[in-house]
């Protein structure tokens, strides 16, 4: 319960945390960033790292000069980037006998036959089309792994659908988050950021329960 609340808090006030970062570590943040991108997309038992919100947030501060927008995007893209491909290689090395595995200890079962379904309905474009679902987004990569796609044809999703992910709300962020109304309910957009980007995975999780 205490995790859930200090989550929720960090989303919520992901302005003034990622403010008090700027102020203490300064450069250092751009390293900070990366990590956290790169944990997000790189290891499944990380989905719940901020990724939208995030990218929106340090858009939004490079919009009043505290950070760079076009080192964060080089960078943070290169995070996206190198987070799934680790990830691809750790579900190749797993191999598909996860599937029939029932003690999954530090992966939730449900996450994980989500993101092959979605893998399964849409093919290759998952890859891009993942990124920009929460949760979804950091099984996608394992799952590619695990269905053992030729690495190249992986790589080519895999950067497009990360630079337009990066892209979209990093620049999002730098070109609206500066906006009075947005700096005043920076909690609030956050939040729908995330509400937004979750209602593809539950829309297909209601056809399924209807069918």
């Amino acid at each position: 319960m205490n995790l859930i609340r200090d989550f929720l808090d960090i989303v919520l006030h992901l302005d003034k945390y990622l403010g008090t970062i700027i102020q203490t570590y300064g450069l250092w943040t751009y390293g900070i960033l990366f990590f956290i991108v790169f944990l997000e997309t790189g290891f499944v038992v990380t989905p719940f790292l901020p990724g939208d919100s995030l990218l929106f947030a340090a858009g939004a501060f490079a919009a009043i000069g505290k950070l760079n927008v076009f080192y964060l995007f080089v960078l943070l893209a290169s995070a996206a980037i190198l987070g799934d491909t680790v990830n691809y290689h750790i579900g190749k090395f797993v191999g598909e006998k996860i599937y029939e595995s029932e003690n999954l200890r530090f992966i939730k079962k449900e996450h994980l036959m989500e993101a092959h379904r979605f893998y399964e309905k849409y093919g290759s474009i998952t890859i891009v089309l993942g990124r920009f679902i929460p949760i979804i987004r950091t099984f996608v990569p394992f799952v590619a792994g695990i269905g053992e796609m030729r690495y190249f044809k992986f790589l080519f999703y895999n950067a497009l659908g990360g630079v337009c992910w990066v892209a979209l709300f990093t620049f999002g962020g730098y070109y609206f988050g500066n906006l009075e109304i947005v700096k005043n309910h920076f909690g609030l957009v956050t939040i729908a950021i995330i509400v937004i980007s979750v209602i593809p995975a539950i829309l297909s999780f209601l056809k399924r329960k209807k069918r």
